[in-house]
């Protein structure tokens, strides 16, 4: 059955090929940092912000998909932010590397109700790869360089009102360029998010927090919508916490066939912070690997180097 696998892969990366030059979406913004998704939440707190994180997807497959990045963003004054997030992507024989750099700038609306408003923008530099030495026999009449860089530019805005917020982005404006490749690759890289969700406490004391959040996808190229249905519950020590979650992902036509789901827990002492994730695949790839495993560890310094109450 493992001959099979490489089929899979083929399978999934031909099903994704509208998400060519962009860095997939898995968990990576639950780990308290939604700024890899959107560049309106750069400087959205009152530190400076680092976080690395690992992705080893479908484990138990050869040349399954792996991800690296790190991404920091921090406050410029007392209402804008900028942000710098690079990435490196491997899948199969395939290879995407690239960076964004990022803007935001934070209203304050009416800072007794803590409402609030948030821009931003980024700019995308994406290289993309086909690893031509490694195709051998009957792949080697494959002898040209295939790659090429794409320049990108992502909006978005962030409403916010006491524990609620929802954010809007468009990812990927500009259509990309495949002269390298050929004229059936889709043109259109544009794919919209919104991410929405509400942290609740029983009183403003309480050293308890449920977060309940919805992350939708939906890509220009090939019509496709996912959406990510998550639950997370903080417990805070001071100005330590620790938090537990589930994340459960699937088609929109398709609701009742998840694609992912998978429990998160992730904990904040001092400057220092650590997140796990696991998600099982809950397609027809399930019988061929172990799931997917995604590390995030971080650190948040310089704490108070804002006095906009439009940070947290």
């Amino acid at each position: 059955m493992k001959k099979l696998a490489p089929f899979f892969i083929l399978l999934a990366f031909l099903n994704g090929k509208a998400q060519e030059l962009n860095l997939p979406a898995f968990t990576q913004y639950l780990a308290d940092n939604p700024f890899v998704i959107s560049p309106v939440y750069a400087g959205i707190g009152d530190h400076i912000k680092i976080r690395a994180n690992g992705l080893t997807q479908w484990v138990g497959i050869k040349d399954a998909p792996k991800n690296m990045s790190l991404a920091g963003d921090m406050r410029i004054a007392d209402r804008s932010g900028i942000g710098l997030y690079l990435y490196n992507d491997r899948n199969g024989n395939t290879r995407q590397s690239g960076a964004k750099v990022s803007f935001a700038h934070h209203l304050v609306l009416d800072k007794y109700e803590d409402q609030y408003l948030s821009f931003g923008i980024s700019y995308n530099l994406n290289q993309f790869r086909i690893e031509i030495e490694n195709f051998t026999g009957q792949d080697a009449a494959v002898v040209d360089d295939r790659r090429l860089t794409n320049h990108n530019v992502d909006v978005g805005i962030l409403y916010r009102i006491n524990g609620f917020y929802v954010s809007v982005t468009a990812a990927n404006l500009l259509d990309k360029n495949i002269d390298v490749f050929n004229d059936v690759e889709p043109l259109e890289l544009r794919n919209y998010q919104v991410f929405s969700g509400y942290k609740w406490r029983s009183n403003t004391n309480s050293d308890f927090e449920v977060e309940p959040s919805a992350f939708f996808q939906y890509f220009e190229s090939d019509k496709r919508s996912t959406t990510d249905l998550n639950l997370k519950m903080r417990f805070y020590n001071f100005d330590d916490y620790y938090w537990a979650g589930i994340s459960y992902r699937f088609l929109n036509d398709q609701l009742l066939e998840p694609l992912n789901i998978g429990p998160m827990l992730g904990l904040k002492r001092s400057n220092f912070y650590f997140a796990y994730s696991y998600q099982v695949t809950l397609n027809k790839l399930i019988n061929y690997n172990s799931g997917t495993h995604m590390i995030t560890i971080g650190l948040d310094v310089f704490q108070g180097i804002s006095n906009c109450p439009c940070t947290y």
